[in-house]
């Protein structure tokens, strides 16, 4: 066995936040080390945006630009600012000590050891869980309006939830789309009472209270066309067409392995400390929407990535004697 490769900076996640992390770490002259992931909860390297068709609200892309393709140049650009990537999961890790303990690959579990680690780990967003919705996601199927709503401007589009998340969708889609079928499964919202006023004093949008989604429509063309939808109270299904189906239901961040080392917010996200990515553990820091419940945008994203290596470069410079 040889001994443990000790990394100035080693990042845990490669969508936008840990990608950018991994791009001004290396011009740091950090020599960054990225665990991009495999296959942890269901997200691959790259993020969220791997499954996103188009991103046109990326600044610098005017004519669009694929997720994919956006996240290979982003990779690409790492890569050749000099950092070193590795395609596995993180399956341990362990902040009790310096240097801290990060343990990589599916069978090796390699150790690896690190001066700071910057997590990138993202957010994975909830569906409802039909297996035609799985189907068609990027198809009509979103968890984003502010990603994918303006590819439906003046159609019927719906949205499921009854969270401030979804009162905010229905009223930023109720600005570009015909009309928005709001649909929840209680009789009453969670959402703030501001936010139900908005929607429901707006003349776009229509509430269907007491539904859930039974099917998404329709597999055999490719793309959404409808939903059928059940009355809880009655057991009433009857269809509504739209040409997009926008999930509300929250998001799960990806902190399964921090939790009981690092601080989480209730709802499970990481705590840093406002204005910066540092996390309660010094020399930790956090960056993207794994500790970002708000604005969960790809440019956010990189943002924090950004604050994220200069914080760790300055906390190195201040403690790496």
């Amino acid at each position: 066995m040889s001994d443990p490769r000790l990394h100035n900076v080693l990042v845990i996640g490669s969508g936008p936040a840990g990608l950018t992390a991994s791009i001004y770490a290396a011009r740091a002259n950090l020599k960054p080390f990225c665990v991009e992931g495999f296959n942890a909860g269901g997200l691959i390297p790259g993020g969220q945006l791997m499954f996103t068709t188009d991103v046109e609200n990326y600044p610098g892309f005017p004519d669009g630009v694929t997720g994919q393709e956006m996240m290979a140049k982003f990779r690409e650009q790492a890569e050749r600012q000099g950092a070193e990537i590795v395609t596995a999961d993180v399956q341990k890790v362990d902040f009790s000590s310096r240097p801290f303990k990060v343990w990589v690959g599916e069978d090796e579990n390699v150790l690896h050891l690190a001066k700071t680690v910057i997590i990138a780990t993202g957010a994975r967003a909830n569906y409802v869980g039909l297996p035609n919705e799985e189907k068609l996601k990027n198809k009509g199927v979103s968890a984003c309006a502010v990603c994918d709503g303006a590819l439906y401007r003046n159609q019927a589009v719906a949205v499921v939830g009854g969270g401030d998340t979804a009162m905010e969708e229905a009223s930023y889609l109720a600005g570009l789309c015909s009309k928005v079928t709001l649909i929840h499964r209680r009789d009453e919202f969670r959402a703030s009472k501001a936010m139900q006023q908005r929607v429901t004093a707006n003349p776009k949008i229509e509430v269907l209270y007491s539904h859930v989604v039974e099917d998404v429509l329709d597999v055999s063309q490719d793309k959404v066309t409808g939903l059928r939808v059940k009355s809880v109270k009655s057991g009433e299904v009857r269809t509504i067409e739209i040409g997009a189906l926008f999930v509300a239901i929250g998001h799960t961040p990806m902190t399964e392995l921090f939790k009981g080392q690092l601080d989480l917010h209730p709802n499970g996200y990481l705590k840093v400390e406002p204005g910066t990515t540092r996390t309660s553990i010094s020399g930790v820091f956090a960056a993207g929407d794994v500790a970002d419940f708000t604005y969960r945008q790809a440019v956010t994203a990189a943002g924090t990535g950004c604050m994220a290596a200069l914080d760790a470069e300055r906390w190195l410079q201040a403690n790496d004697h």
